[in-house]
C-alpha cells in the first residue's frame, strides 16, 4: 500500500469508531436544550476532564506549539505555560459558573452575562463577539489537519481535502447527540492523543541517544534558541505579553472552554475536571515543546515551522503505525476542538441571538432546531476562511500566532465576566461599550498590522474594554437587585459550603 492509502486507512479506522462512539452516546441522551448542549449537567469527573483537554488541546499543540518551538526556542514553553497558569482562574470562576447556571438554567456563558445584566442585548452582542473570533480559532484547526495529512502522505492528499473531511466529522458529531456525543468521543481523543503523542517522543528521545544526549546536543547546536529573548530573532517582550495575555484568560474568554464549566454532574466531578485537566496539560505541553526542539535537530532549516510534525512522522526511525496513530492523535486533537467550537458557537445563536433578539417567545423546540441547523453553516464558514488563509498564506502561515490573534478578540469579554460576579457597580452599557470598542479595536490593528509602541491588538484592546467597563459602569445604572441576588447566592453557597 502506498503511503497515502495507508493514511487514507487511518483516518477510516477513526471515523468509524468515532461514530460507534457518538452514536452509543445518542442512545443515553434526552431531548431539550440542557441535555444537547450541556448533556443535562450530568458529566462525570473522568468524562469531563478529558472532554475539557480534548476541547482546549487542538492541532494547536503538535503542530502550531512545535512549529512555535521549531522557530522560536524554549520561548515557546513559556508562552503555553501562561494558559496554565491562568487556570487560577478557574478555581474562582469554575464554581461560581457551575452554581448559578444550576441555579438559573443558563446554558451558554453568554446567557449568563444577559441575565446578571439583564439585558438580552448584551449576551447578544458577547455571542457576536464569539462568532466573529472563534471562525478563524476554527479555521487554525483545519488547517493544521489539512497540513498534517498533506506531509504525512508526501503530498498525495492535498491540504483542502484534509480540511473538508475534517469538517464533515465535527458536523456530523456535533449533530448526533449534541454535548454527549462530544464528550464521549472527546474521551476517546483525548486519550488517543496523548498515549500516541507520549509514544512518540520517547521513539524521538530514543532516535537522539537518550534524554541527556537531547539536551546536551541541542545546547551545542542551538544555545541561542534557550534564551529569551531568542537569538533567533523570533522572542521579545512585546510579542510574548501579546500572544501569552490572551492564553491566560483563555479558560474565561473562549466560551466553548468555559461553557464546560456548567457540565460536572457534582463538585467532586468539578474538582476532578480541573485536576486532571492540569495534569494532561503539562505533560502534553512538554511533549508539544521537545517535538519542536527534536524537530530542529533532525530537520533544520524548514521554510514554514508547521510542517516540522509531519516531516518527522514520515521519517525511517518512526515506525509506520506509531506515525498513522500520531496523525490519528493530532487529527482528533483538532477535530474535538472544532466539534465543541460549532456546539458553543450553535448555542449561543439559538439561545442569546435568536431567542434573547429576534424570538423571545420561541419554543424551547424551535430554539434547539435552530441551533442544531446552525452547526453546518458555522462549519461551512470556517472552512471557507482555512481554505482561503492556505492558499493567500503559503508557507508564511503559522498556526500559533492565528490562534493567539483570534483568542485576543474574545478578551474583550473578560471584564465583563470580572463585573458579573465581583462588581455590583457594573452595568450593561458597561459591558455593551467595552466589548464593542474592545473589539473593533483588535480587528482594525490585527487587519492594519499596526502595533503602537510595539504592542500587540489583545494588549491595547484589553486596556481600552476596561477603562470604557468602568468608566461608562460608573455613570450609568446598575441593575442592583440582579447583581446582589446573582452575586449573593454564589458567594452565599461558597462561604458556606453548602453547594454539594
Amino acid at each position: 500500500m502506498t503511503t497515502t492509502a495507508w493514511a487514507w486507512l487511518a483516518v477510516a479506522i477513526y471515523v468509524v469508531l468515532g461514530f460507534l462512539i457518538a452514536v452509543a452516546a445518542r442512545r443515553h441522551a434526552g431531548g431539550g436544550m440542557s441535555e444537547f448542549f450541556l448533556a443535562d449537567r450530568r458529566v462525570g469527573g473522568f468524562i469531563a476532564a478529558l472532554t475539557y483537554s480534548a476541547t482546549t488541546y487542538s492541532a494547536f499543540m503538535l503542530v502550531g506549539l512545535a512549529g512555535l518551538s521549531y522557530r522560536g526556542g524554549v520561548g515557546a514553553l513559556g508562552f503555553e505555560l501562561t494558559y496554565l497558569c491562568g487556570l487560577f482562574l478557574a478555581v474562582f470562576f469554575l464554581p461560581r459558573f457551575w452554581l448559578v447556571g444550576r441555579k438559573y438554567g443558563y446554558i451558554t456563558p453568554t446567557d449568563m452575562l444577559a441575565d446578571r445584566y439583564q439585558s438580552k442585548v448584551v449576551g447578544a452582542v458577547a455571542a457576536v463577539l464569539a462568532l466573529v473570533f472563534l471562525v478563524p480559532y476554527c479555521a487554525a484547526q483545519l488547517l493544521g489537519i489539512g497540513l498534517l495529512l498533506n506531509g504525512l502522505s508526501g503530498g498525495g492528499i492535498p491540504v483542502i481535502l484534509g480540511i473538508l473531511v475534517a469538517t464533515l466529522i465535527a458536523i456530523a458529531w456535533s449533530r448526533i447527540a449534541g454535548l454527549r456525543s462530544i464528550a464521549w468521543t472527546d474521551a476517546f481523543q483525548a486519550i488517543v492523543m496523548i498515549v500516541s503523542a507520549t509514544v512518540l517522543v520517547g521513539f524521538l528521545i530514543s532516535e537522539l541517544g537518550g534524554l541527556g544526549s537531547f539536551f546536551s546536543r541541542f545546547e551545542t547546536e542551538y544555545p541561542e534558541l534557550l534564551r529569551v529573548p531568542s537569538g533567533s530573532g523570533m522572542w521579545s517582550l512585546n510579542m510574548f505579553i501579546g500572544l501569552a495575555l490572551p492564553w491566560f484568560f483563555f479558560c474565561l474568554s473562549n466560551p466553548q472552554v468555559s461553557q464546560r464549566f456548567f457540565i460536572p454532574a457534582s463538585v467532586k466531578a468539578m474538582k476532578q475536571m480541573l485536576g486532571g485537566f492540569l495534569v494532561f496539560g503539562f505533560v502534553y505541553t512538554l511533549i508539544a515543546v521537545l517535538w519542536g526542539f527534536g524537530a530542529k535537530l533532525l530537520v533544520p532549516g524548514l521554510e514554514n515551522p508547521d510542517m516540522a510534525t509531519p516531516t518527522l512522522l514520515a521519517m525511517p526511525f518512526v515506525p509506520k503505525a506509531l506515525a498513522l496513530m500520531a496523525m490519528i492523535g493530532i487529527v482528533a486533537a483538532a477535530v474535538s476542538t472544532i466539534d465543541s467550537i460549532l456546539l458553543t458557537l450553535s448555542s449561543m445563536w439559538a439561545r442569546d441571538i435568536y431567542r434573547g433578539v429576534f424570538n423571545p417567545q420561541a419554543s424551547e423546540a424551535r430554539e434547539l432546531r435552530v441551533g442544531q441547523w446552525v452547526i453546518p453553516i458555522m462549519a461551512l464558514i470556517a472552512l471557507a476562511f482555512a481554505w482561503q488563509v492556505s492558499i493567500r498564506s503559503g508557507i508564511d502561515f503559522m498556526i500559533a500566532p492565528l490562534s493567539a490573534a483570534a483568542s485576543a478578540g474574545l478578551l474583550m469579554v473578560v471584564p465583563s465576566i470580572f463585573g458579573a460576579f465581583y462588581w455590583k457597580r457594573a452595568t450593561a452599557p458597561g459591558a455593551i461599550s467595552s466589548i464593542l470598542s474592545g473589539a473593533l479595536l483588535v480587528l482594525v490593528l490585527q487587519v492594519t498590522g499596526l502595533k503602537p509602541l510595539g504592542w500587540w491588538p489583545g494588549v491595547w484592546g484589553l486596556i481600552l474594554c476596561v477603562v470604557v467597563f468602568v468608566v461608562v459602569s460608573l455613570v450609568t445604572r446598575a441593575p442592583r437587585d440582579k447583581a446582589e441576588e446573582f452575586m449573593g447566592y454564589a458567594a452565599q453557597k461558597l462561604d458556606s459550603g453548602g453547594y454539594v
